[in-house]
């Protein structure tokens, strides 16, 4: 009885562990601190802080829309489990290049003119910052595929924690945006930057190559 119950609590970190690794990836809260630093330039600590609260509480709250919500979403579309997989693979894998070749803002949208707009804003927590900075493509289809593989509540449960412990260790790191970029500085948020871009990919490639295997094998039967 205690050897299942081992077994079975070894399994469930085991899929906390690399939910928490491939979402915080792909969500990259360390990719967003430049534009986190830019956006709250000249505010107190008290400012910096509301809004790295808020900014991690919506990204908490766009994830968990999708991760419940998102199936729904495919099932009015039309649009099977595994056409999604390719997609969200494309899309993961894109985004990590985008790391790679240091154009990871202009991938998320963040050119001049929206820049300008996203300067120009009072509350920059949900736009540009939550979305699509953040919670973005990438994240949500991940999220609407691991709904759709894991159908017990108990790895649902395991998953939401995860996705909670993600928006919690988002937080922490705007939180101290400007000691990290202090400490690392603008060369340094780059160099770790493109190693996670380089994780991103081997994310995105591992999606769409075990779709194209799961559907081969179903061609060949």
């Amino acid at each position: 009885m205690a050897n299942d119950f081992l077994i079975l609590a070894t399994k469930k970190m085991n899929l906390f562990l690399l939910t928490i690794g491939s979402l915080l990836s792909i969500v990259n809260p360390l990719g967003t601190i430049p534009v986190f630093v830019g956006l709250t330039e000249g505010k107190e600590k008290k400012q910096i802080t509301k809004i790295a609260f808020w900014t991690s509480i919506n990204t908490l709250i766009i994830l968990l829309l999708s991760f419940f919500l998102g199936k729904y979403m495919l099932s009015f579309f039309g649009i099977s489990l595994n056409a999604l997989k390719i997609a969200g693979g494309l899309i993961i894998t894109s985004s990590g290049f985008a790391l790679l070749t240091g154009s990871f803002n202009k991938h998320k949208g963040m050119k001049k003119g929206v820049k300008d707009d996203a300067f120009s804003r009072s509350d920059v927590s949900l736009t540009p910052l939550a979305i699509p900075m953040l919670a973005g493509p990438g994240a949500i289809s991940l999220l609407i595929t691991y709904n759709e593989v894991y159908h017990f509540n108990i790895d649902k449960l395991v998953i939401v924690g995860s996705i909670v412990s993600v928006s919690v260790i988002t937080f922490a790191l705007l939180n101290i945006s400007r000691l990290i970029v202090k400490i690392f500085g603008a060369s340094g948020i780059n160099a770790l930057s493109r190693i996670i871009g380089f994780i991103i990919i081997a994310i995105g490639v591992e999606f769409i190559l075990s779709t194209l295997l799961y559907l081969s094998e179903n061609i060949i039967r």
